[in-house]
């Protein structure tokens, strides 16, 4: 049985299969060089790469040669980091996985919570080391800087809001 985003698939939307492979591939060893895990990087790239957007496990094992156990624990690392999401099948206990448009905002904006905590045990740390002691000051200017990244993070985030608004016409 034919799966989405099989190779017949490909070649049926005008595209070179081995190109989208080599693309997927390509791009998953930047996100790897980049600091994410292989499994998990293919993964996202095969699931970007798909026109739907969505892909079941068994289309995700067939599409890079992996096994189920692999596609799991991808899928549940970029679920942890906000980059896919789980959707049932309707009428089936089959599973798929999909990456939204949006997906690096969500990344980014759930990042948020992490520069929250950071800011958090900066400002205990400057505390306890005392702002007036070299180890202070250090652990008070890397605070500043994370509060100042925070602040730019949500002010570049409201203007692709209003830059997706105007290119793409989706809020």
């Amino acid at each position: 049985m034919r799966q989405p985003g099989d190779q017949a698939d490909q070649a049926a939307a005008g595209r070179d299969p081995e190109a989208v492979s080599k693309f997927v591939e390509g791009f998953a060893a930047q996100l790897v060089e980049a600091g994410m895990q292989r499994m998990p990087s293919r993964v996202f790239a095969a699931l970007l790469a798909s026109d739907s957007g969505s892909l079941t496990s068994a289309e995700l094992g067939e599409q890079l040669r992996v096994s189920p156990a692999a596609v799991s624990g991808a899928v549940r690392y970029l679920s942890q980091q906000h980059m896919v999401s789980r959707e049932r099948e309707p009428g089936s206990r089959r599973e798929r996985y999909r990456v939204h448009s949006n997906q690096w905002y969500e990344a980014l904006t759930n990042r948020e919570a992490v520069l929250k905590r950071w800011e958090s045990a900066l400002s205990d740390g400057v505390t306890s080391l005392g702002a007036d002691t070299p180890a202070g000051r250090r652990m008070a200017e890397t605070l500043a800087f994370f509060e100042f990244v925070d602040e730019e993070i949500a002010a570049m985030m409201e203007r692709w809001r209003v830059h997706r608004e105007e290119r793409f016409g989706q809020g």
